[in-house]
């Protein structure tokens, strides 16, 4: 015999799976905030949805329908008269203020990412690249041909790197080491950081030349250009020579396990002495927690290809590439630094 309990139980039930099911209208929401500067139009205080409309180039009537279901969410705040504000979840939509997420909400909600989770099906299903299947190319292509692409991508890896590099340098110290090779580094930000930190050590950054084509700026703003070399190339053939550590962030988790050993074996190959190999990556963890990873693994499905890890799955593929994992420093966000020394 059904109880009130049971009935309250089934209703709680379901109305958190159309939550969770309903979930892409309140990203897709805040991505089209993001793209029209709702917030920092609202840096300075509230106003009017009508004058908000005009500031964006947007049909009244229609955008007042959408911040209201963004104050409806939390993201904004509505008083009597249309007149919006933000709430300190809408304040990290700004695109001035420390610690902003709007790129990555302009990333998220962008056609030819939607396009690939739309495949998430076909991935499932034949355990292959949405993203290549979408598209016809790998998604590492399709950016370099595509700059527009690339400086989307490129800003929202800022947005979401920003408290994670400096958890890491927080929890990691890389003042034993003279030269680090940051490989795939991107436009050098996280290298940038830790060089700021560790004024003697020296620096490597390596990427695809369309990639750390705008490098310099990143280092001078940092004020470590003149201990920072750049190079350019393929980390499928050879990475630079003579680091004391070769750090790899947010590089592994892009490549199914053969092309990850690949990877770090070319790295190995570069390696001598008492060289360091440190992976920087999630830890997938046990069953039932961190939905964040657990998700952002689907990610990695559908758009590149790969795949987050365990740290016995880690520890796998440092063996399969001549490494023996030593140890793993947790940061404050959830990353893990995956030590690995060469074996001889």
């Amino acid at each position: 015999m059904s109880t009130v309990c049971d009935s309250v139980d089934e209703r709680e039930a379901t109305a958190t799976l159309i939550r969770l099911v309903n979930g892409y209208q309140v990203s897709q929401a805040i991505h089209v905030a993001a793209e029209l500067g709702i917030a920092d139009l609202l840096a300075d205080g509230e106003r009017s949805s009508d004058d908000l409309a005009q500031q964006a180039g947007a049909d009244a009537d229609t955008l007042y329908r959408l911040l209201r279901a963004l104050a409806s969410v939390g993201v904004l705040h509505e008083d009597d008269s249309r007149r919006f504000s933000l709430t300190p979840v809408g304040e990290r939509l700004r695109s001035d203020v420390p610690g902003s997420l709007h790129g990555w909400a302009v990333f998220v909600g962008q056609p030819t990412l939607w396009q690939v989770w739309s495949s998430l099906l076909y991935s499932v299903r034949t355990g292959e690249n949405a993203f290549r299947h979408v598209h016809g190319q790998d998604i590492w292509s399709y950016r370099a041909e595509r700059p527009e692409e690339s400086l989307i991508f490129d800003a929202a890896m800022k947005a979401r790197t920003g408290e994670s590099n400096a958890a890491l340098l927080e929890a990691f110290d890389f003042s034993r080491f003279g030269t680090l090779v940051d490989v795939g580094g991107g436009n050098g930000a996280l290298l940038a950081s830790v060089l700021a930190t560790q004024p003697a050590l020296q620096g490597v950054l390596f990427d695809q030349a369309h990639v750390v084509a705008g490098a310099e700026p990143v280092l001078e703003a940092a004020g470590v250009a003149d201990r920072c070399r750049i190079e350019s190339g393929s980390f499928f053939e050879k990475v630079p020579e003579g680091g004391d550590a070769y750090l790899l962030k947010w590089i592994i988790h892009d490549w199914e396990d053969e092309d990850s050993i690949a990877i770090l074996r070319v790295v190995r190959a570069a390696m001598s002495g008492d060289a360091r190999l440190l992976v920087v990556e999630r830890d997938l963890g046990s069953p039932n927690e961190d939905p964040t990873t657990k998700f952002t693994d689907l990610t990695m499905l559908v758009a590149p290809g790969g795949r987050e890890r365990t740290e016995d799955e880690y520890a796998a593929l440092f063996e399969s590439a001549g490494f023996r994992l030593v140890g793993g420093t947790r940061t404050t966000q959830e990353l893990v630094a995956f030590e690995g020394e060469p074996v001889y």
